[in-house]
């Protein structure tokens, strides 16, 4: 049978079409989800896939973190279910974190479609629950066991009607049964309003299969891919970082092959895994690698399996990169957000122009406790720190990186938390000074006002070493954490009883470029914004009024 071609054209229409799919399919996971972490952080990704397992196209919201994973975890679920076996309304979910997306948190739940009878691809949603049970999202875990309740691959519903026991078993295991239950069917929701979105996009365009689309899509992707990296200069790079861990600092480690129109990254040389929950499984390594590599390359590339083609990633096993079970891994941010800035150091001689500097990073923090009202409060709270400087851009001002979830607006968050939030505001200086500045952090002050103690899980980096400017940058600022304006444990638990406050000072980016070469008016008007003090202006950047 002749495979059909499509023109440029006639592609990019067909493209944008099946993203838009998937935007809708996002609208409907929020819409239905009953969680801030989905609803107001946009901490999910979806996906659709051909009846290959080939990603064809991914959400315009999606956490970086979740680039490449849908397709391996599909494998896993296709070992257990294999296609033939499927039926129309059939629903697979799991959340292990070595067949997902790195931690038990995040649920992949899965929808085959049909068309005539026929299997012509699946859908696929990811998103934060917020809660699963064990000692709730944090570092705090020795083992994966104590973090919480781990679904093997389980078929959630039966062509369309779903299992009341393994419902029951999530609700009798987490402490906000409704918001977990309620998170968990916006999944399936969501992946039912996918498949109806697919079937009228295939009958739109007249299509009784859709791998000939896929697979021009993702050539297309992966020729602009290889085009971009052969502009980069060919050799071995090599990078190490310190970082700070639990018990002690850890060291992050890669050689990055650069040759011809491939990369290979290789991580040989990170330390081990500890006993708390920072390990990091490959498929967080791997998202984090292809993430950094197309930020230098072909950014604007809508997400499919074919840009990830030329990118290949391998670590040792039971380092921290390459966690085994049964390490814990449920702050695998923690140490999965400096993989970029490693592999930004390691190509800075190659492509020195494309290299960010580090970013201030985004902090996490778990509220566990009672609301006002009495119910049950099982949740995170985001904040950021600043953003890398680019060559010729500034950093933006706390917002964050390398991931992208969305902060829950003060009202809201005092309306569900009983938590007040008592100040937010920008920190002067504490972005890296440089030719183009790194952009601010800030501090944010809570207090617990609900009348009942609270528990907070602390998961920050940045601590102990600061955001590191490149090419004559300076570094940013490092975060504090302070609970009643005692500096605490960064990634410690605390109880904060009624009327106590907890303190998050963030990190500013680094800079990028000699500050000595920043222009004046940029300098004088950081200053008028309040982003760089006159003190700041005149030692870093010698300028004087």
């Amino acid at each position: 049978m002749t495979q059909p071609t499509y023109d440029a054209v006639s592609l990019a229409i067909m493209w944008d079409r099946l993203i838009s799919v998937t935007d809708e399919i996002v609208s409907t996971l929020v819409r239905t989800s009953f969680s801030t972490i989905v609803r107001e952080s946009y901490d999910l990704s979806v996906v659709l896939l051909d009846a290959e397992g080939k990603l064809m196209a991914q959400g315009s919201f999606s956490v970086p973190v979740f680039i490449g994973t849908a397709p391996r975890t599909l494998r896993y679920m296709l070992e257990k279910f294999p296609p033939e076996t499927l039926k129309p309304g059939d629903v697979i979910a799991t959340n292990d974190p070595w067949m997902g997306t790195g931690h038990i948190f995040d649920i992949s739940v899965m929808r085959p479609v049909f068309r005539d009878g026929r299997l012509i691809g699946y859908t696929m949603s990811i998103t934060h629950l917020p809660d699963i049970g064990g000692l709730g999202f944090g570092a705090a875990a020795t083992e994966v066991f104590h973090e919480g309740l781990r679904l093997p691959i389980c078929k959630l519903a039966s062509e369309g009607t779903l299992d009341p026991f393994i419902l029951e078993l999530v609700e009798t295991n987490v402490r906000v049964p409704d918001q977990t239950v309620g998170d968990l069917l916006a999944n399936v929701t969501c992946n039912e309003v996918g498949g109806r979105q697919l079937l009228d996009f295939m009958d739109e365009y007249r299509l009784d299969e859709l791998g000939p689309l896929s697979e021009a899509i993702r050539s297309q992707s992966e020729s602009a891919m290889r085009d971009k990296i052969a502009e980069m200069a060919n050799g071995t790079y090599a990078h190490e970082i310190q970082i700070e861990g639990v018990e002690g600092p850890s060291t992050l480690a890669c050689t990055v092959e650069v040759k011809d129109e491939s990369i290979h990254a290789d991580f040989t040389g990170t330390s081990g895994c500890v006993r708390h929950g920072i390990n990091v499984p490959l498929c967080y390594t791997n998202a984090m690698t292809l993430y950094a590599i197309k930020c230098m390359t072909a950014a604007t590339i809508p997400n499919n399996e074919g840009f990830t083609r030329p990118v290949t990633v391998s670590a040792p096993e039971g380092c921290l990169l390459h966690a085994q079970p049964p390490s814990p891994t449920g702050g695998r941010h923690i140490i999965g957000h400096f993989v970029p800035s490693l592999i930004f150091g390691a190509l800075a001689e190659s492509a020195p122009d494309k290299v960010q500097a580090d970013c201030g990073m985004m902090d996490l923090m778990t509220i566990q406790g009672t609301a006002p009202n009495g119910r049950g409060i099982s949740t995170i709270y985001f904040s950021s720190g600043g953003f890398g400087a680019l060559a010729g851009q500034d950093g933006g001002d706390t917002v964050p990186g390398p991931s992208n979830m969305a902060v829950v607006p003060v009202e809201t968050w005092e309306a569900i938390t009983g938590m007040t939030v008592l100040e937010k505001r920008f920190l002067p200086d504490s972005g890296g000074p440089g030719a183009a500045r790194g952009g601010v952090g800030q501090a944010v002050h809570l207090r617990n006002d609900s009348g009942h103690p609270m528990t907070v899980f602390c998961m920050a980096n940045r601590t102990e070493f600061p955001p590191v400017g490149f090419d004559g940058g300076q570094n940013g600022q490092m975060r504090e954490h302070r609970v009643n304006g005692e500096i605490v444990h960064p990634k410690g638990s605390y109880v904060l009883q009624n009327g106590d406050t907890i303190t998050l000072t963030q990190a500013g980016g680094g800079g990028i470029g000699d500050p000595k070469a920043r222009d004046r008016a940029k300098v004088l008007a950081d200053v008028r914004d309040g982003f760089v003090t006159v003190e700041g202006a005149e030692r870093d950047y010698f300028v004087t009024f």
